[in-house]
Parts: C-alpha cells; structure tokens; sequence
C-alpha cells in the first residue's frame, strides 16, 4: 500500500514538472500583455501586426509579429518599417524588461511618449511624424545605449538632461528643427563616440563636447559660429553649412585643463612618438638638451619669485596706507571710487570659463525720484555692510551691478512693477540690448545681511534647473545688502492673471489650454521632486507662480527658492490662508512633497471652476474651494454646474470627468494617500492622448478644421 501511495507521488511530480515550462514559457506577464494590447489600438490596429489582439491572446506563446520575450518578460519590441500610423500608446513604463525598442521607418505621429521603458537600451523612433520636445524622462533612462531620434519634426531646444546617460554611445537628432546651444551637460556623455546634429537649428559654439571620446561627428547645415576644438579635428568630422570662425583659436582662458591625447584618433603608422622628433638617424640629439631647458627654466621661474615677493611686498604696504586713509573718511553710501571685479568661474574641462567683468568707477547713487517713487527707497541702506566672502560661485549666470539693474527697471519704478510675492517684488527690466527679463528683489526679511554668504549659494544652486516648464534664472546681483535674483521674462503673465484678471481685451483659457497648463506644471512639479537630486520641495505652488509664455505654455517660478531660503517656512506659513495650503501644513508648518502635490490638486481646482482658491466674497459654505469642491467632484451633473462659465460649455465631458478624477486625488487630507507627480503626469497624459484619439475617429473633414487652426474645434463632444 505504501509503495503504492509512492508511485502515485512520483507520477504527479513528473506531470507537474513536464507543464511547468509550458506555463514558464508559454504566457506572458499579465502588465506586458495587456500594455501591448493597448498599445494595438493606438496603433489604429494595424493588419501588419500579425497575431496581434485588442483584447486577449498571448504574445509570447502566439509569436506576436516584432515581439521577443525572455521568459514570461517581453524584452524587445522591433516594429521597424510597416508604415504603421497612429501612436505608441502611454504605458510603455510597465514593460520594465524591455530592452530594445524599435519603431523606426513608419508614419506615427504626435509628441513621443513621456512615459518610456525605464531599463531599455536601445531607443530607436527614427524616421517617423514625431513632433514637440524630446521628453524629459529620457535622462533617468540610465541603461540607454543607444538612441535615434533622427528624422522626425521636433522642436525647441534640447534640454539640460543628459547628465546621467553615462552609458550612452551613439546619439542620433538629425533633420529636425531643434534649436538653441548645446546644453551643458552633453559633457557628461562620457561613453559617446557617435554624434549626429546634423540639419538642425542649432546655434553656439561645440564646445562642450569637445572632450568626449567621439569617433563620428556630423553637425552640418546648422548655426553653429566659434572654432572647432582642436581634440575634434582628428575625428570623422562633418562640419560645412556653418558659421565658424576664421583664423587662428585664441588660447584657452587661464586655468583650463590640457588637451586630452586620444591616443585612437592618430594615424597608425606614423611613428610620430616623442623620440622621433628629438632624434636624427645616428641617435644624435640636436638642439638645447633636456637638462638644458630644465636649468633655464629654474633660472625664470627664481627670478619671477623674486619680482613677485617684492611687488607683493610694496602692494601690501600701499593697501595698509590707503586702508588708514579710508577709515579717517566719511563713508559714502553707494559711491564707489574703484569697482574692478573679475568672477572668473571654472567648470569641469567641457564648459567654458567665463570671466565677469564690471567696468571702474560706477556710481550707484540712485537718481533722485519725485513722481515716480520707488517701493523699494526706503529699503537703501545708509550704513557700511560688511558682505563675507564665499567660495562658491553661480555657474552659466551673468553677474549684474545695482547700477545696471536700476537703469534697466528705471530705479525700480512702479511702472515696472509685476507683481510681489512671499520672498520680494518682481520689477520688468529693459536691457540696452532690448532683452526684457524680470528681477526679483529679495526683501531683507527674508534674507538678511548677515546672510549674504547664503545668497552666493541659493544663486548657484538654482541655476542648475533646467527644465522646459521651469523659469529659468540667468542672472543675479549681490552688492551692498542687495539680493536680486534675473529670470527669463514670460510675456503672457500669470495664470492668475489669466483666470481671474481678465478684461474685456482678453479672451479666457479654452479647455485645452486648461490642460495644457496643467500637464507642464505637473511636468515641472515632477522634474523637482523625482528627477532632481536631492528632490526639491517648492512650497509655494499657486497660479499666480505659474508663468505663461506666448504659446500658453506654464512656467514654474520661484522654483527653489524656497527651499534654499532658511526662513521660508516661517515666511510662508505668515502668509497662509490663501487656500493653497495641505491641512497637514497648518498643522506643523512643515512643507514636503505631498504637500506640494495638494497644492498642484488646488491650481487643478481653478483651472476647473475659475474660482480663487478662497473667496471671502462668496457665501461661507463657498468660500473654501476645496471643500466646496471636493464633495462634488465625481458627479457628473454638479461637476457641469461647477465648470468655469467662461468656457461657455465647450468643453469633452469625458476628458472633464478624467480631470476631475486627477484633482480629487492630489487634494485627499491624507498625504500618505496622494500620488507622486509622476503618476500625476501619466494621468494628464493618458487624458490628453485619449482626446487626441477621439479626434482621429471623427473624420477627415472635422480633421482638417483642427490643421486650419481651430484646435478645439472636436473637443467639444460628449
């Protein structure tokens, strides 16, 4: 009996091993299959994708065309040169075992998705209809080997996001329309060897790639003006259609590291070694001997010690004189008799020393003022300050004088005001050149003169965010107690101003542009929180902190600001009560990520409504946005009712309906419940791109109002 009992054991052991590898390898992981029957139907389901299926099906077991699988995992999607159409779908993320993605050589349309297989490494979408930017979150892609994105229509300029894609070797932008420089951090491609600009845009000097090991480079038919670096010139090179410079390169600035020997880049053969120069055929040397050479080199170099210490000498005893003569004088508030600083800043051997100068002599009296008074007069101060020296210096930023920035806000007239903040005014300043940006004059409550070493650093700091969605800093001041930071200026103003200012000259936000808005800002949020390292909390989102450009694309200001100032807490929970605040900040005054989210979820909220986030002009049960909103947000019927009456009622329900979904989950008084940005972007794009499929289904007459330049013209359905 027993025996028996054994042998039934063994036989179902052995079935159970026979079906193991059927169902090992046989189906798919759930999460792939059901990405990639979604992504058949953005796709248009194409009859190319053989076995393909919207609903159903295995792609592993059933040999899906251009899928190969590892396992249960799909590891590699090769699509390439099917004339497929559409576009490839917004969950991509989830394919975490992907490697190599191929969607080269067809007609798919739209921007490139932002949600992109995080462990793939090889990226080819060339030769496609691709439009807008090259998504940002590309740069966490660290395994990218390889990266084609040639032969598409994108725009704009290339982002500062390459600095972690150390392990990318070939890099592929061609025929497209970016433009702007180079970004800086292209230097830390340090596994680059195969580069091709070429047909672009592209302006600036190629400086900041000259150090990389690159074998192929093509930047032709661009606007690139400067030389071409010495380490580049022995390189397959490809360089007509620009505007170099002619003649000799001028030396390289003090201080910049030698040229690398790529010892791959000489001609082979050549036996041009150290001892062929230095030798003749008999083995004679010829000329001064190396020891030679080393004794007058000694000899200069004792002298020049000896000149130096005398002069050193004589300089220190004239500066103690004068520095007496100084201290019998009566000090002089905002005069200078001698103002000669030279900043000079030194990055890694890729970016460009750049040396700041300020010309001698400058007066920074301000002009007397009658009518047009100053805010900030009172603010001068009328005693010496002593400013503390700091090592730490702003990188790729101008250094502005008060001078400077007086005459270019006009003495930081009330004209030129735009508006005032928690931390300063913000003045518009004129340049001689024409260039308008705007000044942001810190108010010393926030920081005071015995933190002007703390300045030099929020400066440096902040000039390292470069995002598409992000103001941009380009300049500072620090003279005299004065801290003013110099931002890129956005003409269209606030989102603020645009909801709630309006006039009869202007027109309101159409849905679209509503969540337009919303997806950049989330896109900023989500640059600050997930892709910069250490994450930055902002702490101040609101719209009157969101920028826009001409095109109504959202801008973060004051990004951070906050969290470098050491009192912005204190600050900001001072000017609580404007409705933007997470329950759990009044409680104990503490700003994180999640509270930025909430924030985001009320901006959300007033892109919606059209309602300030509080409103002590409307009845009491009113008055509070988010909780008159919030109980109403996942009912059709009273979400119509609470939707801006300025859109008129042209807006898609379902796309309002998703919106709301979005808002109801960043304002949950529960931090631990609300989800990152991330998620927040999928969901915006997953949205937008939902709509843009409904578009597509409407026909080819409703499809040619949109090109004609009605992009909402079918949105507006339910």
């Amino acid at each position: 009996m027993l025996e028996r009992r054994e042998l039934v054991l063994v036989f179902i052991s052995i079935c159970i091993l026979s079906w193991m590898p059927l169902f090992i390898n046989g189906v798919t992981d759930p999460n792939d299959a059901a990405v990639l029957r979604g992504m058949y139907s953005t796709l248009n389901s194409a009859p190319q994708l053989t076995q393909w299926s919207p609903s159903g099906g295995d792609p592993c077991d059933q040999s899906w065309k251009g899928i190969i699988c590892s396992g249960t995992r799909v590891t590699e999607i090769k699509l390439a040169g099917l004339g497929l159409t559409g576009n490839m779908g917004f969950q991509l993320a989830s394919l975490t075992a992907l490697t190599n993605l191929d969607m080269s050589n067809n007609n798919l349309g739209g921007t490139i998705p932002y949600s992109l297989p995080q462990n793939v490494q090889r990226l080819d979408l060339a030769n496609n209809n691709f439009t807008g930017d090259i998504p940002y979150s590309i740069s966490q892609i660290t395994s990218l080997e390889y990266l084609n994105l040639g032969h598409n229509q994108l725009q704009n300029q290339l982002n500062d996001m390459y600095g972690k894609l150390s392990a990318l070797s070939t890099l592929d932008v061609s025929f497209n329309s970016l433009q702007g420089n180079l970004p800086q951090s292209f230097s830390s491609l340090s596994s680059l060897t195969t580069l091709y600009l070429q047909s672009n845009r592209l302006t600036g000097p190629i400086d900041v790639i000259a150090n990389l090991p690159l074998e192929n480079l093509n930047v032709e038919n661009n606007q690139f003006t400067g030389w071409i670096p010495e380490q580049l010139k022995n390189i397959n090179l490809q360089k007509g259609g620009n505007s170099w410079s002619s003649g000799p390169a001028p030396p390289p600035p003090p201080g910049t590291p030698p040229v690398p020997n790529h010892p791959r880049h000489k001609p082979s053969g050549t036996g041009n070694g150290p001892s062929d120069d230095n030798t003749s055929g008999g083995g004679k040397k010829s000329g001064i001997s190396g020891g030679g050479i080393a004794g007058i080199v000694i000899s200069i170099l004792v002298v020049g010690a000896i000149v130096a210490f005398f002069l050193v000498k004589r300089r220190s005893r004239r500066s103690s004189t004068d520095v007496e003569r100084l201290d019998k004088q009566p000090f002089a508030p905002f005069t200078l008799t001698e103002v000669h600083e030279t900043k000079s800043v030194q990055t890694s051997s890729a970016i460009e020393v750049k040396t700041f100068e300020k010309s001698a002599s400058i007066n920074l009296r301000p002009p007397p003022i009658d009518r047009h008074r100053s805010f900030d007069e009172d603010e001068i101060p009328k005693k010496p300050i002593v400013v503390k020296k700091t090592n730490i210096t702003p990188i790729n930023v101008t250094s502005y004088s008060i001078a400077d920035l007086q005459i270019a806000t006009g003495s930081f007239s009330v004209e030129n005001l735009l508006g005032e903040g928690s931390f300063g005014r913000v003045y518009r300043a004129q340049l001689d050149d024409g260039k308008v940006l705007a000044v942001k004059k810190i108010d010393s409550s926030a920081l005071p003169n015995e933190l002007s070493e703390d300045f030099t650093e929020i400066v440096s700091n902040i000039s390292q965010l470069h995002h598409p969605n992000v103001t941009e800093l380009v300049g500072y001041c620090s003279e005299h107690g004065q801290h003013l930071l110099v931002y890129e200026f956005h003409k269209s103003g606030s989102l603020h101003d645009f909801l709630h200012l309006s006039d009869e000259y202007s027109k309101p936000l159409i849905w679209n542009s509503r969540v337009k808005v919303a997806l950049g800002t989330a896109r900023g949020l989500e640059y600050l929180h997930e892709v910069c390292s250490p994450s930055i909390v902002h702490k101040n989102i609101k719209s009157a902190n969101i920028l826009l450009d001409v095109d109504l694309n959202p801008h973060l200001s004051d990004s951070g600001l906050a969290g470098y100032i050491p009192n912005a807490d204190e600050i900001l929970n001072q000017n609580a009560g404007s409705g933007y605040s997470a329950p759990e900040v009044a409680l104990s005054g503490q700003y994180t990520l999640k509270s930025d989210v909430y924030s985001f979820g009320v901006v959300m909220l007033e892109l919606l409504c059209g309602r300030k986030p509080f409103d002590s002009s409307r009845p009491r049960f009113e008055q509070s946005l988010v909780r008159w909103a919030t109980p109403q947000l996942h009912d059709i019927d009273a979400l119509a009712k609470m939707v801006d009456p300025a859109l008129e009622g042209l807006y898609p329900v379902k796309s309002l309906s998703r919106f709301a979904d979005v808002i109801a989950l960043c304002v949950q008084p529960e931090p631990e419940f609300r989800p990152p940005m991330s998620e927040v972007v999928q969901a915006l794009v997953r949205l937008v791109q939902r709509a843009n499929m409904s578009k597509r289904t409407i026909g080819n007459e409703q499809g040619a109002s949109h090109r004609d330049g009605n992009p909402d013209s079918n949105d507006y359905m339910s």
